[in-house]
């Protein structure tokens, strides 16, 4: 718990928060809040903002910390309860960063920051949603916060644009939607991206993927085939996808498109591309269908999409068509078949009147693997399957799983469990990964439980 800004202690008669022994834990949270914000508003008042632009960060840390604490001095009634430690480093915090929000940010198990409105804050940790006793002043100190950081990243939000999406210098993404559209008052969401990103052994410890599916996937990718991961939110599309392009060759051109830049893929020769939103007078839009109409221009091997999600499907689709095979793209689902019927919704938005029959076919020669993710009980990610696509047949997709995960039950911490297993299956795209030099053992996909032990010694820091 956090520890909270006053003692229990009265510290004089005239103390305004003295009667803190009548005071619940909550109501003593508020004052404390409303202390910081008065402090940090006399802090701002008293900076010299001529003087601050030359200086190195560092030492303007040490300046504002100093000011902090002779107005903390200034304030003998108040001085004697409070813990000053606490204080001082959340006014810093007020001043550099994201106020009572700072310590999640630096908390690496926390993934994600949920603020509905100034008295109810909640975070994910290591995979639980958990309900914080972390509050703001009022609406103006959470509407601060707000500003502030979409003004770091270049938006603005107010009445005439009151909602945003971007992401922070970290990668962390952050949405927020104020009134008059969110009625209980501001809400923030901030989506977390750590400091280390989670890498394949992480997945595998974490019992999200197992050896098997990484090794096939492996081979996929660097065989130029294309491929789709599929899931609902927060369940690690994005991270699967960063570490499947560490197996693209370093020969190879790549070029990203997103909407807010997630994607930290570990490779060196790579050009990331960002949409921009319409400005105030509605112009100087920049959709994803304009930055993948222009990145074939830019001489790619192969294209990424951050996420597919509207009419630039059709022109994805076409790329993958035409030379750029070995692209990827993740999509918003339920399931396998649920991914495909959203794909043929978002081609029909492009405005060309194409027929379902012939957008499937279409589909069913681009794609060649999808890749579903879920987020289980608990908040345990797993690859639920792994699916080749292998046509068309009676006007519906020929699908063959090729590894799966079964579900049986949940554990004692009431964690969903399971195990993965191969169905026996053998892929059709193995000859085209022998064209290009990629082999595969068929005994990999021979029908079994798969053991969390990584198969035939095969190991993937040797091979990326």
């Amino acid at each position: 718990m956090m520890r909270l800004g006053f003692t229990r202690e009265r510290t004089s008669a005239a103390d305004p928060v003295g009667q803190s022994r009548s005071l619940t834990p909550e109501q003593i949270e508020a004052e404390f809040q409303k202390l910081k914000t008065r402090i940090h508003r006399e802090l701002i008042e008293s900076l010299d903002l001529s003087k601050l632009a030359a200086m190195e960060e560092a030492r303007l840390r040490a300046h504002v910390r100093n000011l902090a604490e002779a107005l903390l001095r200034a304030q003998p009634n108040l001085a004697a309860g409070i813990d000053e430690d606490r204080l001082l480093e959340e006014l810093m915090a007020e001043s550099f960063g994201l106020g009572p929000l700072e310590p999640y940010m630096q908390d690496p198990d926390v993934t994600d920051i949920l603020v509905n409105g100034p008295r109810e804050v909640y975070v994910e940790r290591l995979g639980r949603l958990q309900l914080t006793n972390t509050v703001f002043a009022d609406e103006e100190h959470l509407m601060q916060i707000i500003q502030r950081v979409v003004a770091r990243v270049g938006r603005r939000i107010d009445e005439q644009a009151p909602m945003v999406d971007a992401r922070l210098p970290d990668g962390s993404r952050i949405n927020a939607i104020i009134p008059p559209l969110a009625l209980n008052g501001p809400v923030l969401s901030i989506r977390r991206f750590g400091i280390q990103p989670l890498g394949l052994q992480d997945l595998v410890r974490f019992g999200s993927i197992c050896p098997a599916m990484i090794q096939v996937l492996a081979a996929a990718v660097e065989g130029r085939v294309n491929l789709m991961i599929s899931g609902g939110a927060g369940s690690g599309k994005t991270t699967l996808l960063n570490n499947l392009s560490r197996f693209v060759p370093e020969d190879e051109r790549i070029v990203t498109i997103e909407d807010s830049a997630e994607l930290k893929l570990q490779r060196r020769h790579v050009v990331r591309l960002e949409t921009r939103q319409a400005n105030a007078e509605g112009a100087g839009e920049v959709r994803p269908r304009d930055l993948v109409r222009n990145a074939l221009r830019m001489r790619p091997d192969r294209i990424i999409l951050g996420e597919v999600r509207g009419a630039e499907a059709l022109d994805m689709l076409q790329a993958m068509n035409t030379g750029h095979e070995g692209s990827m793209t993740t999509i918003h689902a339920n399931d396998t078949l649920d991914a495909l019927s959203r794909l043929e919704v978002m081609v029909s938005m492009a405005g060309e009147e194409i027929p379902v029959p012939v957008v499937r076919r279409y589909i069913a020669s681009a794609l060649t693997v999808v890749v579903h993710l879920a987020r289980l009980k608990g908040g345990v990610r797993r690859v639920m399957r792994i699916s080749e696509i292998l046509g068309m047949e009676n006007g519906d997709y020929q699908l063959q799983e090729l590894f799966g995960f079964r579900q049986q039950g949940v554990d004692s911490e009431g964690r969903a469990k399971g195990f993965f297993y191969a169905t026996g299956s053998t892929p059709r795209f193995l000859s085209r990964l022998e064209e290009r030099g990629v082999s595969l053992d068929p005994k990999l996909f021979t029908e079994r439980t798969l053991e969390p032990g990584d198969p035939n010694g095969w190991n993937w820091e040797e091979k990326a």
